[in-house]
């Protein structure tokens, strides 16, 4: 038989005892949690019952957007256009014919003496629709959309040159719902860019201002324009990274963002917190075609010197110097003894060039020009689509293990 250990035995009376404390200690207790009290743990007896919502005593430090947007949206514009294609050639397939939907046929390369071979030709022929016409086919017409943006209160556009290639009709639709018509002022390819003009001397246009510095990574950012037709749709980010290359042009400098871009809004601006453009809207990375964070900013430093000058000759001048270029890399500075992999190597003057009458030669690593340094060969070409036309420039080559100094007058791009 099993027996309890003094620690564990008691008395009925001592539980009787225990019993009745237990109860007037469970009565107190719950007293003192209906009136809002506890003993101990730093609470007041006697104190009211909170009846406040969980809520912060002050905001998060997140801005708000919403004054800048307010500035600033009235100057985005939608842009559409209205495009006539050139005179569509017998090798282009038109609507309802051969190469429709991509389906174009290719005749096998039968012998002619196969059994075969005469029901392909006659099929090539006639192809899906019938027998191919001589006659010259219309122009193809089309339309597209994007975004742009005032510049000026007499109405100069900015947008990008993919937006209005080869438009014959351009409207400007502004964020009041007013429709304006539009003219190509002039646009430049290789940065994609293009300026409108509204010719309506009784209006005074809101405008906005290019940003004189350059914004930082992770500044935040906020994008206005016409994504798939919806005007003044306004989105916000950071700027993620800056001078990318994306493979657009030998000018790329573009601005990396992750505010959501898509369709439409090409040539719409993206703002700072004081309401200036940091960068146009060019591109987005994408494998389906919609937003995944990545798009990619013309900057303002660019684009404010292209509108200049498409705003007062309707075209872009640039320096040429005429080198084919490669980058240096650190296998490359080594071989040569370089210290550091930096400048842009010549791999051949083209003949007759600005370079190939100062000297220039394969081989030649140039590393800086007027004093400026190479940091490789897209900041040669940059630098030197900076400079006028018919102006010499030092420029530092390393050649054979020795720096000389060459000087060189920089020619005109659009003359090469």
């Amino acid at each position: 038989m099993n027996r309890l250990s003094p620690v564990d035995s008691i008395t009925p009376r001592q539980f009787s005892r225990n019993r009745r404390r237990r109860g007037i200690a469970g009565a107190i207790a719950g007293a003192a949690l209906l009136a809002g009290t506890a003993i101990g743990g730093g609470f007041i007896p006697g104190a009211p019952v909170s009846a406040e919502p969980l809520r912060l005593e002050q905001p998060l430090a997140i801005p708000s957007f919403a004054d800048v947007v307010e500035k600033v949206k009235p100057a985005v514009v939608s842009v559409r256009v209205r495009t006539e294609n050139v005179q569509v050639s017998d090798e282009t397939p038109a609507p309802g014919r051969r190469g429709d939907n991509n389906r174009q046929f290719s005749m096998p390369d039968l012998d002619p003496s196969h059994p075969l071979y005469e029901f392909f030709r006659r099929f090539e022929d006639f192809g899906d629709q019938g027998p191919r016409s001589e006659a010259p086919r219309p122009p193809r017409r089309g339309a597209s959309q994007g975004s742009g943006f005032f510049v000026s209160g007499d109405g100069y556009i900015v947008t990008n040159h993919h937006v209005v290639r080869n438009a014959s009709k351009t409207e400007i639709v502004l964020d009041d719902g007013r429709t304006f018509e539009a003219r190509v002022v002039g646009n430049d390819p290789r940065t994609d860019l293009a300026v409108l003009k509204i010719d309506d001397e009784g209006d005074d246009f809101p405008y906005v201002a290019l940003s004189s510095g350059r914004g930082r990574i992770g500044d935040w950012v906020v994008a206005i324009g016409n994504p798939f037709g919806l005007g003044g749709t306004v989105t916000a980010g950071i700027i993620s990274a800056e001078a990318r290359d994306i493979g657009a042009g030998p000018y790329d400098e573009f601005l990396q963002i992750d505010a959501p871009i898509n369709r439409g809004n090409s040539g719409g601006p993206t703002f700072n917190l004081t309401g200036e453009v940091v960068g146009v809207n060019t591109a987005i990375y994408s494998q389906s075609g919609g937003n995944v964070g990545i798009a990619f900013a013309i900057p303002a430093h660019v684009t404010e010197r292209v509108v200049s000058e498409l705003i007062e000759s309707g075209e872009v001048t640039r320096g040429y110097l005429g080198v084919q270029i490669q980058p240096v890399t650190k296998e490359i500075a080594e071989a040569v003894g370089l210290d550091e992999g930096k400048g842009a190597l010549i791999a051949q003057p083209q003949p007759d060039s600005p370079a190939a009458k100062a000297g220039l030669r394969s081989g030649d690593i140039i590393i800086s020009m007027d004093g400026v340094a190479i940091e490789d060969h897209r900041d040669l070409s940059r630098k030197v689509a900076m400079i006028a036309p018919g102006q010499t420039v030092e420029v530092t080559i390393f050649r054979r293990g020795q720096q000389e100094v060459v000087s060189v007058e920089i020619g005109r791009l659009s003359d090469a």
